[in-house]
């Protein structure tokens, strides 16, 4: 059967509110930017040129309306975007260090992202896709986990790819054992895992990066690892191949979005190339270009609406 979409992701759908600077009054001002990982990531890839759709909640506020508009007119799929009169969309307030690092503070309590149902699941919307994608904010909570956990089974007997990307975000997680548990169950599904340096020392509970991705691969036979290092770069791990690739300096105003523009050009490439044969001139090629991509959005504000074109990133590779 021909499939009619490249890549569909599971998760939250909400507003980043950034720093923006200072009202004359001397207080903070904050910039609405349209986020949330999941479709960050099927945002890259629609600028790579693939077909994506997004299954999610939001709110039907001015909040969720401006989220379903900002996804039809970036070109990603809102056919299974529902929305929710009852509670309000999720919102997320990003607090920039100096440094460029950031800290959130999270409005879902509950947040509609939180309120998808497992009937909400369809299956033979999923079917339509080459690839899966998902993460652990559609874990934290019991309603939306039974409806990541039928799509992945869901995903699992269709035979599509499934990639994961943790996402770790401590203050969602009523504990981090759960936080824990809920990352040893998505290393179950997935053929492509895209984790960070802090999250791999988390799960693994091993300081040497290296050592923690064995502990991954040993205990669950996940074909392609991709680890982020922030602005030192990115390893992947496949086969008994380790490639590391090196970051690029960039005047960075905030990292939102670093590692999902990562996660979306890995992707691309992996539903370009497959995932049975890659070479090690191939690893690196996709680090590259997941490296620059990622760099380039941390010149920018917000996600969704600030990806990279594929010749901007290719311009910044040939400097």
């Amino acid at each position: 059967m021909e499939k009619q979409l490249d890549v569909i992701a599971i998760g939250e759908l909400l507003i980043d509110f950034t720093m923006s600077g200072e009202s004359e009054q001397g207080n903070n001002m904050f910039e609405a930017c349209p986020g949330g990982a999941p479709c960050n990531v099927l945002a890259m890839l629609n600028k790579l040129g693939r077909k994506t759709a997004f299954l999610g909640k939001v709110g039907t506020d001015q909040f969720g309306v401006l989220l379903k508009n900002t996804l039809d007119q970036v070109g990603i799929g809102t056919s299974d975007l529902r929305m929710d009169s009852e509670v309000n969309t999720t919102l997320a307030f990003v607090h920039t260090f100096p440094d460029g690092d950031r800290e959130f503070s999270f409005y879902r309590n509950p947040g509609a992202d939180m309120m998808l149902t497992e009937d909400e699941v369809d299956p033979e919307f999923l079917k339509q896709t080459k690839l899966f994608h998902f993460g652990t904010l559609s874990m934290t909570h019991e309603g939306v986990r039974k409806a990541t956990k039928k799509a992945l089974d869901i995903a699992k007997e269709n035979g599509l790819l499934i990639s994961f990307d943790p996402n770790l975000r401590p203050p969602l997680w009523s504990s981090l054992d759960l936080a824990k548990e809920q990352m040893e169950y998505g290393f179950q599904f997935c053929d492509i895992l895209k984790i960070s340096d802090n999250e791999i020392q988390f799960v693994s509970g091993k300081e040497d990066y290296d050592e923690g991705i064995q502990y991954l691969q040993e205990k669950y036979h996940i074909p392609l690892i991709l680890l982020t290092l922030g602005k030192d770069g990115s390893r992947a791990y496949y086969k008994d191949m380790r490639v590391e690739r090196g970051g690029f300096k960039m005047n960075t105003i905030e990292t939102t979005g670093a590692g999902d523009t990562f996660c979306g050009s890995a992707l691309n490439y992996v539903l370009e190339y497959g995932l049975d044969n890659l070479t090690e001139e191939q690893l690196g090629e996709m680090l590259t270009f997941a490296n620059a991509a990622a760099a380039l959005i941390t010149t920018r504000k917000g996600a969704i609406r600030s990806m990279p074109e594929k010749e901007e990133v290719l311009e910044i590779i040939k400097k």
